[in-house]
């Protein structure tokens, strides 16, 4: 139902400024994000939501998303900036940063090498900060030569889940990327 309501509506507010829905631009652990319009300019709206995860506590998620926004811009990782926060509907707008996701360039085989060279060199300074980020392959968009990370989530290190250990996986034709888009 709510999946269903919030892709029938036309309009979307951030502290009583409305933007025009051009359409949904995806649904992960925190929210729905969509792209948005408002005097001929783009712009991404993150509502928060309050489904279950199975595999992933949060306390807050809007303060979360606030809090690893300024944790990962101090550090200087490459991501759109966060141009207003609406407490009381739960949404955050954002920078659009224009291109495909490296999923879609996956997918197209597209070369990704450049990427590939920047996502190592920010996984570095994220090690080098005790912090990782999500780097599933939806979560980055190479505009004009430069990789963004387009969501704003963020963790304490751990070895498991670093670049190396688990995001490169999913960064070419592996067997998990493939089963991934089989089940998804």
């Amino acid at each position: 139902m709510f999946l269903i309501m919030k892709i029938n509506m036309d309009y979307i507010s951030v502290n009583n400024i409305e933007f025009k829905i051009i359409k949904l631009l995806g649904h992960g652990k925190g929210g729905y994000s969509y792209l948005v319009e408002k005097d001929n300019k783009l712009f991404v709206c993150k509502q928060i939501h309050h489904e279950p995860c199975s595999y992933y506590n949060f306390g807050n998620k809007l303060e979360s998303e606030i809090n690893d926004y300024n944790r990962l811009n101090n550090i200087g990782i490459n991501m759109p900036k966060m141009l207003d926060v609406d407490y009381n509907n739960e949404r955050i707008l954002k920078e659009y940063i224009e291109g495909n996701t490296i999923l879609e360039d996956i997918k197209n085989d597209v070369d990704i090498s450049f990427g590939l060279i920047q996502v190592r060199n920010m996984a570095n300074v994220l090690k080098n900060n005790n912090l990782n980020i999500d780097y599933f392959p939806t979560n980055f968009i190479l505009c004009n030569s430069i990789l963004y990370y387009v969501d704003y989530e963020c963790n304490n290190y751990m070895e498991e889940w670093n670049f190396n250990n688990w995001g490169i996986k999913y960064w070419s034709k592996t067997k998990e990327l493939l089963d991934y888009l089989e089940n998804n």
